[in-house]
């Protein structure tokens, strides 16, 4: 009797896991378009505690999330026995690290989801979910929410549902020297050009004529991006000349999410900041090239007021150039103008 008893339980915690484990650890938008499972799981597991397996430098990231119970730096587990993710019942494997999928498994992590398309996911993971990305017509967020088959939620969400899934709710408060650099009676859009390599640049030029295009007197332009990218920004700083404000390297991520949250808009190639502002409802404006898997289909930002402008031409011939994409760069100014200037009139007008 005593053995079905203990059968029953650990079968009932299987089907009903207190602690899951997502482990994510790339990079900032990937781990944004990653956090709706976290509200999915919270919902489908009452009293659950989720936590979040990433790379310290996107820690402010999860922690903005009001979903995520706690966060543990890949580092710590892969060497540290005390983590709190050494008790849980569940990983989910939603970027495959054969490090961390050998650590779950040392540490008998009862379930341990990954997919079947990664070899070593056959051996250290005991629930296989029959997932491709490099083909699918979904986007990433849909693409992770599948995993959650390994848990036994189905449910499929629409790209229009996911916004409300996000949870970018835990902001730090914004520095008053930083809140300075915002205008109340101005539309307030960063411009965020670089991309530190993971993504097709629409190019320094086309930024500087959109801010040409924009009056003065109504939207304030603030130009963002890490300290060692401001020395590439320079050429767009003398082109756009007194149009724009140079705010690179100014804040840490907490604080740029908060900023990001007290402005009204921000313009960028594919990027974590793109994706972050279209988390907080902001008007998300992302350029794109039309090849797989870049395009917007699989990485759009995905917000009440995101919006994006894309040529409608076959790329094929730029895929293996990436550093001369002239379909990205032939996306015209003018169409992120007249973007700009639809939300500056519903916030003023």
């Amino acid at each position: 009797m005593l053995y079905f008893k203990t059968l029953h339980h650990l079968c009932s915690d299987i089907l009903n896991p207190k602690t899951i484990l997502i482990s994510r650890t790339d990079s900032i938008g990937d781990v944004v378009l990653t956090l709706p499972m976290v509200k999915v799981l919270k919902d489908h597991f009452q009293g659950s505690r989720i936590g979040f397996i990433a790379s310290e430098y996107t820690r402010p990231v999860i922690n903005a999330c009001e979903y995520v119970d706690f966060f543990i730096d890949k580092k710590s587990f892969l060497e540290d026995n005390e983590t709190e993710g050494s008790r849980a019942d569940t990983i989910i494997h939603v970027f495959p690290v054969k490090e961390i999928a050998l650590r779950a498994k040392q540490l008998m992590i009862r379930r341990r989801i990954g997919t079947r398309n990664r070899l070593f996911h056959w051996y250290t993971c005991n629930k296989l979910v029959k997932l491709s990305r490099k083909n699918s017509p979904l986007h990433e967020a849909q693409l992770n929410l599948k995993l959650l088959k390994g848990v036994g939620i189905k449910a499929e969400y629409s790209k229009d549902e996911i916004p409300t899934l996000f949870g970018l709710t835990n902001l730090k408060p914004l520095n008053n020297h930083l809140r300075t650099f915002l205008k109340a009676d101005r539309f307030n859009v960063i411009f965020h050009p670089k991309s530190q390599g993971s993504a097709r640049e629409w190019g320094l030029e086309n930024f500087a004529t959109l801010a040409s295009l924009l009056p003065k007197d109504r939207y304030n332009i603030l130009v963002s991006g890490t300290e060692k990218e401001r020395i590439s920004l320079q050429p767009m700083f003398d082109l756009a000349g007194d149009s724009v404000t140079d705010i690179t390297g100014m804040m840490n991520l907490d604080q740029f999410i908060s900023f990001i949250n007290e402005a009204d808009g921000l313009v960028a190639n594919s990027t974590g900041p793109l994706h972050i502002a279209a988390a907080l409802g902001k008007k998300a404006l992302g350029i794109y090239p039309p090849i797989r898997p870049m395009h917007p289909g699989r990485w759009a930002p995905l917000g009440s007021n995101s919006e994006i402008f894309m040529l409608n031409q076959d790329c094929s011939r730029c895929r293996n150039n990436p550093l001369s994409c002239t379909c990205i760069k032939a996306v015209t100014p003018i169409a992120l103008a007249d973007s700009l200037e639809r939300a500056f009139k519903a916030k003023f007008q």
